[in-house]
This record gives structure tokens, sequence and C-alpha cells, in this order.
């Protein structure tokens, strides 16, 4: 908090009060919505998947200039959606970092010019903190063990109050977003891979390929050396058996992924003594993952919190449910406010604290 201001629990008080408008544009998705509390008032995502599709991937040039083209008309459409005015709101909440920094910058350039033109206080929100605090709109309780996983991101959070949370566990490579993707890719699928390695393996046999599961006595994710393996193992096979158990192979290398995930977030839970568990991120939405996460837990005699799918892909709405636990920067203070694209950034990002000026 900046030493003019007030403090940060008047500010979030009055933040959770009213209606907040809440912008996520950290990657390829231009979203908007408006959060009261814990309840999700509107939520618009639109989705860049078409446009990135032809590339592969993420282009982030082209990410930022499409953000730039939509994100008027969206947050227009989520304060319609919400049936809220302007003079209803009580602040304004936008994604600060991490992601990709062109992104991020028209996410918060249209925040703070909102929040600058109507008076309001801005709340700047850590992604990795919003994906997290998803699950807050079903009424989880702290403390928790959350597994945060996507294409960026994948790490063990225990989360001890609100979204103040630490690192239990992160990946020593690649994110497991990434090894879908790449997974995908090897096996001649679509954009986005994830998804559709997910909805091939549906019909595949899990148990086809024994591909490796990497350190397993330890902690930390790795995913690099089970992307190899899928590499050796197609090229191993011909074109003809390559087609014929095409879904078998993406079903392995999908129960591969989704055993580490569990059998190490399980593993947290018991290390740390908690009792409920929750996942978070894109990675998220994977059905496998879902289905043995939950199985795993109800065995364990864990809590279990899956986040509807619609806020475990990048959204507003998680935005605005991490808003009601963090302070908010006063009316004009957050104008110097930076976007960053890596933790390792966050600190320089903040802006710089206003000193009263020595009386003469």
């Amino acid at each position: 908090m900046t030493a003019s201001g007030p403090t940060a629990p008047d500010l979030a008080g009055a933040s959770a009060a009213r209606p907040l408008l809440c912008i996520e544009t950290s990657c390829d998705d231009t979203s908007a919505a408006v959060v009261a509390g814990r309840e999700v008032l509107s939520s618009i995502v639109s989705s860049q998947n078409e446009l990135h599709a032809q590339f592969g991937g993420v282009v982030p040039e082209v990410a930022s200039r499409r953000h730039t083209e939509l994100v008027n008309d969206v947050v227009a459409e989520a304060m319609s959606a919400a049936r809220v005015g302007w003079d209803d709101l009580g602040g304004v909440a936008t994604t600060q970092g991490p992601g990709l920094i062109g992104a991020l910058l028209v996410g918060l350039a249209a925040a703070k010019a909102i929040a600058y033109r109507r008076r309001l206080p801005l709340i700047p929100v850590n992604h990795i903190q919003g994906h997290i605090a998803a699950n807050y709109a079903l009424g989880v309780e702290a403390p928790f063990v959350c597994l945060v996983a996507s294409g960026g991101h994948t790490l063990l959070a225990v989360v001890e109050e609100g979204v103040a949370y630490r690192v239990a566990a992160r990946t020593m490579d690649d994110a497991a977003g990434e090894a879908f993707d790449k997974g995908a890719r090897l096996l001649g699928l679509g954009y986005p891979g994830g998804r559709e390695l997910d909805q091939l393996a549906v019909r595949g046999d899990p148990r086809y390929v024994r591909f490796p599961r990497a350190v397993p006595r330890s902690r930390d994710f790795s995913f690099s050396g089970l992307k190899t393996a899928l590499l050796y193992d197609l090229r191993g096979r011909d074109d003809a058996e390559v087609e014929g158990h095409r879904a078998d192979i993406a079903a392995s290398y999908q129960a591969a992924i989704v055993g580490q995930l569990v059998e190490k977030t399980v593993a947290c839970a018991a290390g740390d003594g908690l009792r409920r568990v929750a996942i978070a991120g894109g990675v998220a939405a994977n059905s496998a993952l879902r289905a043995a996460l939950a199985a795993r837990c109800t065995a364990d005699g864990l809590q279990l919190s899956l986040p509807p799918l619609s806020l475990c892909t990048d959204n507003a709405g998680m935005i605005g449910l991490a808003a009601a636990f963090l302070p908010a920067l006063p009316w004009p203070e957050y104008l110097g406010l930076d976007a960053f694209a890596s933790d390792a950034e966050a600190k320089a990002a903040r802006p710089a604290v206003r000193r009263p000026r020595p009386s003469r």
C-alpha cells in the first residue's frame, strides 16, 4: 500500500461491498467480468483460438493487437450482462502479470483509463492468484493445496489464507499444458492441442504405451523427458501403426501427465497435513485429470474443489474473485503501475511510493 493511501482493509472492504469491473488479457483471451464478493455476475470471454490456429500457437504480437480491438466491446458486454451501470462500480481489477507483456499492457491500460475516468480505486491481480481464487466461487475455505496447471505454469500452492500462498513444488522444466500441446502437435492434432488430445484420448487405451513417470522421489514436476519419450515412440512406429493406434498413444501419454499431477498433489496434501485439495488453470479442464483426482481424493478421504470449466481457462471472473482479498490502489496513484511478464519482475512493476515532501 502506498504511504498516502488508505489501509488495505478499508479499500478491500469498500470494493467487496460494491461490484468490481474486472479485465483479463494475459494471453490470447480477451475477458471482462463483473464480480461482487464471491459472486460472478457476468463473465465474457472472447477467444482468439481461430486466429492463432493457423500458426499452431499463440503469436504475442497478434494477440496484443486483437486485445486492442476487442477490449472495449467485451467490457461493455460484461457490464450489460451484469445489469450494472458505471455509477454502481466500487473499483476496477485487472491482471498485472505474469503473462505476455504486450497483451497485459492492453488490459492494464484499459483498466487504468476506466478507473481514472470514474475516480475509482484499482486492484492489480497476480494471474496465479486469480486461478487459485476461482475455487472460492465454490465456497472453499483455506487452508488447502491447489494444483495450478496451465500452458505456462505448473506448481503446487499451499494456500494459507485468501490468495496468499507458498509454493510447495513447481515444474523443473516444462509446464503440464505445454506438454499436452507439444504432444498434440507430435500426434498431428489441431489447435488448441490440449483439448484436442483430451478428446482423442477418451477413445484410447491408457495402458497401450508405458511412458515414464519423472522424478518420483521429488515433490517437483518434470515433463520434458515425457515429451521426448513420445517423440521416440512415434519415430519407432510406421505411419499405419500410428494411425491405427493414435487414440491409444494419446491416452497413454495423457495418463502419464495426469498420473504425475495426481500423485504429487495428493502427496503434498498428506505432507502438509491438509484435507482440502483444489485445482486451477487451463489443464484443470482436462477430463482425465478431473476424474482421476476426484477418484483419488475420494479414496483418501480428501475434500476436492473442481471449478467449473468456465473458471479454469483464463477469465476475468477469477481476477475479480482474487481482488476481494487484495489491497486496492487509490485514485490516481495507480497511473504509474506497470505490467510484468514473470514473477521475478513483479516487484519492479509496482508504482513508486509517494513520500511526503519535507516541510520548509
